[in-house]
């Protein structure tokens, strides 16, 4: 493991991604060609098959010449080298079509498998609005908002935030935040920021301030009970549980999000349809001080 640290961390950052795309290419579509690293990354020929040399160069066996595909197959002892090949950091890249962090590239598949979403209304600020929110996050500065709160508080009104970390719920975007008019930290939904300005003042507070933020706890989720047996045990191994719980560590204040998000049924009965709600809550006593809006 140390030797291979020390392989990465020798070769230049721009080669690294290229030999990390080489890596994930060759272990997910099965082959990888000097033609998929030139149009990957806009390189020549003679450049691609530098780089897929250099890859056998130093991660030899890894990679076989295979004549039939006129590309290069995983070894039968290959391992990763350069890249993270967990399915929870390749399929957000796979998604996204992007060669590691190089950008988009158009209509075309970098990787070659095509990949699909839902098609969610986008609910996102407009971008100068964005540009003011995460100029602030950088330079750890106050931020003026109008914003439209659903609390029945007058539409557009002004605050003084401190805005820290941007957080994504898989559904909307919102930023949390330090609140002058509240005292408190709270969330704040981009697309419910009408206005921003990043002002000169520098922010007094920050996230190592915020307790739910720091503070974290352990979600203990089963099957839901209405399940039939055979069900439920389909869910343990869908979400790769070691017993008869799934336990899933949450910052305290994405408690509720993560909750909605896995349609978990909070009630204390477990009385909600287990078709529509196929997890229940074990430690509920637990979870909801910090996420009561979550809970019926």
């Amino acid at each position: 493991m140390i030797a291979k640290e020390k392989m990465r961390m020798d070769v230049k950052w721009a080669t690294r991604q290229r030999l990390q795309y080489i890596e994930i290419m060759a272990w997910y579509a099965g082959v990888v060609t000097r033609s998929d690293v030139a149009r990957a990354f806009g390189l020549s020929d003679p450049a691609a098959t530098k780089d897929l040399k250099l890859y056998g160069d130093l991660a030899p066996g890894n990679l076989v010449y295979q004549h039939s595909v006129f590309g290069f197959v995983p070894g039968a002892d290959f391992g990763a080298v350069f890249a993270d090949l967990t399915p929870a950091a390749v399929l957000p890249v796979i998604a996204a079509n992007l060669a590691v962090a190089n950008g988009p590239y158009g209509d075309a598949l970098v990787y070659g498998l095509p990949t699909a979403a839902l098609p969610l209304p986008a609910r996102l600020p407009r971008p100068q609005t964005l540009a003011q929110i995460t100029r602030a996050i950088h330079g750890r500065r106050k931020l003026r908002v109008g914003y439209r709160s659903l609390s029945g508080r007058e539409g557009g009104s002004q605050r003084v935030l401190e805005p820290h970390t941007l957080v994504s719920t898989g559904l909307r975007w919102h930023v949390r935040a330090y609140s002058e008019d509240t005292c408190d930290f709270r969330d704040f939904v981009l697309s419910r920021v009408i206005a921003a300005e990043c002002l000169d003042t520098p922010a007094e507070s920050g996230e190592q301030y915020d307790d739910d933020w720091v503070e974290t706890v352990s979600l203990k989720l089963a099957p839901h009970s209405g399940l039939d047996a055979p069900r439920r045990e389909s869910l343990l191994l869908d979400y790769g549980a070691s017993g008869e719980a799934i336990e899933v560590t949450v910052r305290r204040a994405l408690l509720g999000y993560v909750l909605q998000r896995l349609g978990v049924d909070t009630t204390p009965a477990h009385s909600l349809n287990p078709n529509a709600y196929q997890l229940m809550l074990l430690n509920r006593d637990e979870i909801e001080p910090f996420a009561a809006w979550a809970f019926g």
